[in-house]
């Protein structure tokens, strides 16, 4: 079932995520429920705070090359263990902030842990787009938007247009 995204600004984005105790069936369905919301926004990541739950729950999946298997992930209660010193930049989007992007530089490679549907631990060490794409989701289980990365300024213009294609948005 797909879920209403939260838009920027709201409280709710810029709470931190409690962690997940025990995966339950309706943690699952959950996760399901965001993977569906991802791909149908369309987006290559979702976290469960973007859909107004306040849970350490992830969804991602980078594959974008034309015919290559989707890889869906499902974490829950992600960490990052290790960053790289080198650095990338990514122009970042977010579906919380629709049809605004800005250059983010974060760590080119990141080694992350978490538990996954099964209540199974994993760990792998993600680089490229994947790496920039889990650390601008786990940022949202700390209350953090990529703009939080930009200028003050260019951060400002940024919401005042997302305020108002809210405001458009609500009135249908």
């Amino acid at each position: 079932m797909k879920r209403p995204i939260l838009i920027h600004p709201d409280p709710r984005l810029k709470k931190v995520a409690t962690p997940v105790d025990d995966i339950s069936d309706e943690l699952r369905k959950l996760s399901d429920d965001m993977l569906e919301t991802m791909y149908d926004a369309p987006g290559i990541g979702l976290a469960a705070p973007q859909i107004g739950i306040l849970q350490r729950l992830i969804v991602l999946d980078c594959v974008k090359e034309e015919g290559e298997a989707p890889r869906p992930l499902v974490m829950f209660n992600p960490e990052v263990l290790a960053a790289s010193d080198v650095t990338s930049t990514y122009e970042e989007g977010c579906l919380s902030i629709p049809e605004q992007y800005a250059e983010v530089t974060r760590p080119a490679e990141v080694t992350v842990r978490w538990m996954d549907r099964d209540g199974n631990a994993r760990e792998e060490t993600f680089d490229k787009l994947w790496a920039t794409c889990v650390q601008h989701e786990i940022d949202h289980l700390e209350g953090k938007l990529f703009i939080d990365y930009i200028s003050p300024m260019r951060r400002q213009m940024i919401t005042r247009k997302s305020q108002k294609l809210k405001r458009e948005r609500a009135r249908g």
